[in-house]
């Protein structure tokens, strides 16, 4: 008799580098009787890509969860354990609970199953590159969304990450609420609005 298969839970976050908004994390669990053609890294697809398969995505997978940690939690916790923080809330948000977890990077967050770190896992294993698209997504559509709120920064084309332009207006403009205090470019924009 054939073994069943394992339920395997894909886990990969999206922001960790940026200077403004909150990190995202996505869980997704496949399901091998719907394939979805094209998964890859989320970075190395186009934007328009990127939406097409994480609607694929949305509609055949098992299960799939999307949850993030604040800019709060980044200045309290530091942006490594936030990470871990909404990859933690991610997978415990599922529907279906893994058996074993597959989360891009070197670290695991603490959850109840077995988990395992690949490193470049979003590029080996499509059920990585799953949940890196739908992390992507998910985290550039708050950025265009905080855009609205905050439009003299660019959000909505640099996603917060810290290019020229966004490193010119954080110059001219200070600091606003979803920027990172704790990265080093916002803290000393925040300091020098303290002096």
């Amino acid at each position: 008799m054939a073994m069943p298969k394992l339920v395997v839970c894909g886990v990969d976050e999206a922001g960790r580098g940026p200077l403004a908004g909150p990190v995202y994390a996505a869980a997704v669990i496949l399901n091998p009787a719907r394939r979805i053609n094209g998964l890859a890294d989320s970075k190395l697809l186009a934007p328009e890509r990127r939406e097409v398969l994480a609607g694929r995505i949305k509609e055949r997978a098992i299960a799939w969860a999307v949850a993030r940690a604040s800019v709060e939690e980044i200045d309290r916790l530091n942006i490594f354990r936030a990470s871990l923080l909404a990859m933690r809330r991610a997978i415990e948000t599922l529907a279906v609970a893994p058996e074993e977890v597959w989360i891009d990077g070197r670290h695991c967050p603490e959850i109840g199953c077995r988990a395992r770190a690949i490193v470049d896992g979003d590029a080996l294993h499509p059920v990585i590159s799953a949940a890196s698209i739908l992390a992507k997504t998910a985290r550039d559509a708050e950025m265009t969304a905080l855009h609205l709120r905050y439009p003299q920064y660019g959000f909505d084309r640099h996603k917060g990450y810290s290019t020229p332009e966004h490193l010119a207006a954080l110059a001219r403009l200070g600091p606003c609420d979803i920027h990172r205090r704790s990265f080093e470019p916002v803290r000393i924009c925040f300091q020098k609005d303290l002096l």
